[in-house]
């Protein structure tokens, strides 16, 4: 992208203009699932967990299932600021350490975004402990089934599920396909808001663990009969988790069936949603949930096949997970905040009726030295014809009338005859004003393509992030924004 790049590529464009939704192949090899991003598999020591937990201070315990539990988890800090979770199983859980230190390191091998990914243990004396990724916005249980403000959006639901679907699809394909006990307690909101599914389930069965902590309506059939988990059981456990997610409420396999055959699905669906929901997607969930929940093991899909069929439900898939949440979103909240410019303060607000304002008056004077190179081409037709192409647009942006301005500058552009970032930016505008936000943010990107040093470029690719709900994308860039307009202002 010239001499200035920010933190954006055509790279990034193509990906993030997609759905926001990944296939699972691209968890494992895309830009974010890179294993580099995520701190290193390590092994602490006991005194460094005492130090991270205030000496399991029972302030710090984020939960526990009662006394014969097996295990507490407990919030932590490291050293260099690191959120993290903690789980201390009780001394006999784990007798044999090398067999706890083996399955530690190999759950820790596994890197997804789909996950609350396990970082490091502890095996020292008496103590095992697991150290994972701090999730900070609570389990889907509290979300599902005790929430305070808002139910869960449907939308956010159909997002849960593939993002569960994409994590055990992950999980299978690096021979972890078995996991212990998935409900709805597993499923864990990070800072962004994005559902993850805790490691700790990966981890095979403890001496005195159970495989399945909850009532026994919701077990495997197979598990009642066997006591051993498969790659099917956990199909089946799966299917529970789409109950949970139509219902908001835990409701037992076999009950939820008996309403499914007699083609009263509606009963189940959750009455918080007040028909938010069409009943093609609902019948859709429902017809999962039903394959999974088959007696027989073997009719039940595989995790791949349920990706494949959830993909094709999502909804609003470029709107971030926070908002679709109702949470605040903290990496975005907390940075720090800038002495900004007119502009930079309109694209916060996201005040397009200022920005209009802006690129009016400030017209095509940074298109100097790049559209007027070629106005000596005025005598031929077809560039005659590009600039009429462009005088209607810049008329009808004057006067606010944008599916006008779009349609005279895409002529423009097509045109190929001359280049102006300002016409990106303009027609970029006009597309944020007609709720065409990821067609705004190509014609941003691409006037900076045009014009690597121009401020207005990364403005605007911030306003556009702002408004799809992608507030740490455009922190960032206003941020680069605001420092290469003070940089040229010294020049």
């Amino acid at each position: 992208m010239g001499a200035r790049c920010s933190r954006f590529s055509l790279c990034w464009f193509h990906s993030h203009l997609k759905p926001t939704v990944l296939e699972s192949s691209e968890l494992d090899n895309g830009s974010k699932s890179d294993k580099s991003i995520w701190p290193t598999f390590t092994e602490y020591s006991l005194d460094q967990m005492k130090a991270a937990t205030s000496g399991f201070a029972s302030d710090n315990i984020v939960s526990e299932h009662g006394e014969k539990a097996p295990n507490v988890v407990y919030k932590g800090k490291l050293d260099n600021g690191l959120l993290i979770a903690v789980k201390r199983f009780n001394k006999l859980a784990w007798p044999d350490n090398r067999q706890f230190l083996e399955e530690a390191r190999s759950v820790g091998s596994l890197r997804s975004e789909r996950l609350a990914n396990l970082i490091g243990c502890c095996c020292e004396g008496e103590e095992r402990l697991l150290v994972a990724e701090f999730m900070a916005h609570e389990t889907l249980a509290k979300h599902l089934f005790h929430w305070e403000s808002q139910p869960m959006r449907w939308a956010m639901r159909l997002r849960v599920a593939l993002y569960l679907a994409q994590a055990l699809d992950y999980c299978s394909g690096k021979g972890r396909a078995l996991y212990h006990d998935l409900n709805a307690y597993r499923v864990l909101f990070d800072q962004d808001g994005n559902p993850r599914l805790s490691c700790f389930g990966l981890m095979k069965n403890s001496r005195d663990g159970k495989s399945y902590s909850t009532n026994l309506a919701f077990t495997p059939p197979e598990y009642l009969r066997t006591g051993r988990v498969t790659q099917e059981s956990v199909i089946y456990s799966f299917g529970t988790l789409l109950l949970d997610l139509l219902s908001g409420k835990h409701i037992p396999p076999s009950h939820a069936l008996d309403l499914i055959r007699g083609r009263n699905f509606l009963m189940l669906m959750d009455s918080a949603l007040e028909g938010n929901f069409s009943n093609d997607d609902g019948t859709e969930l429902v017809r999962l949930a039903s394959r999974c929940l088959q007696y027989e093991a073997r009719e039940r899909p595989n995790a791949k096949s349920l990706v494949t069929a959830l993909m094709s439900l999502q909804k609003e898939t470029e709107v971030a997970s926070h908002v679709l949440m109702g949470i605040a979103n903290e990496s975005a909240s907390s940075m720090q905040p800038l002495a900004l410019t007119p502009f930079g303060e309109a694209c916060l607000r996201k005040d397009l009726t200022a920005i209009h304002e802006i690129l009016e008056k400030n017209g095509y004077k940074d298109d100097v030295g790049i559209a007027n190179e070629l106005s000596f081409q005025l005598w031929t037709n077809q560039m005659q014809e590009t600039l009429n192409s462009k005088k209607s647009g810049d008329s009808a942006f004057r006067a606010k009338d944008f599916t006008t301005a779009i349609d005279s500058y895409t002529q423009f552009i097509d045109g190929g005859t001359m280049v102006s970032p300002t016409v990106y930016a303009r027609r970029c505008l006009s597309y944020l004003i007609s709720e065409m936000a990821q067609e705004a943010l190509g014609d941003a990107m691409q006037a900076q393509v045009v014009s690597p040093e121009w401020p207005t470029a990364l403005y605007l690719q911030a306003a556009c992030l702002f408004i799809l709900g992608m507030d740490n994308d455009a922190q960032e860039t206003l941020k680069d924004g605001t420092n290469l307009e003070a940089k040229k202002n010294k020049t």
